[in-house]
């Protein structure tokens, strides 16, 4: 008959080393290449998508210039703020994940804020928002 392991050979991940006694190792990263996504948007409704195989521990910097879009768009700014891992920023020493999107964002040109005030205006009171769908004889307002 086998002897059924005792619970210490049971525990997952557990080593020994020369002394007898036991531990712990971190699972082994795989070699695998990392499949990654290098996005950069040089106006608007215009996207451009570069996808590329790095190779494990690969960062945020190698990935930019990997992608070769340094190259293409003279105006890219890589500063921080700039760049993020799937719209989140992300210093350029970030180390990729597998399936990780880069992203490289162009700045603001026009205030959010500013813009969305003028095109209000421009439309008039009565003919944009809460107000537009008003019904015949109602009262103004909300």
């Amino acid at each position: 008959m086998s002897a059924s392991p005792s619970p210490d050979d049971q525990l997952a991940g557990a080593a020994q080393d020369a002394s007898g006694a036991e531990s712990f190792c971190a699972p082994a990263i795989s070699a695998a290449p990392l499949n990654i996504t290098v996005a950069y948007a040089p106006a608007p409704r215009e996207v451009v998508e570069e996808a590329l195989q790095l190779p494990p521990g690969a960062t945020l910097a190698q990935a930019v210039q990997a992608s070769g879009l340094a190259q293409r768009f003279a105006d890219l700014d890589l500063s921080p703020g700039h760049v993020g891992i799937w719209g989140r920023k992300a210093p350029l020493d970030q180390p990729l994940r597998d399936a990780d999107r880069v992203e490289i964002w162009r700045a603001l040109r026009v205030d959010p804020k500013l813009a969305r005030r003028e095109r209000f205006q421009a439309q008039g009171a009565g003919q944009a928002g809460l107000f537009k769908q008003r019904r015949p004889g109602a009262k103004s307002g909300y």
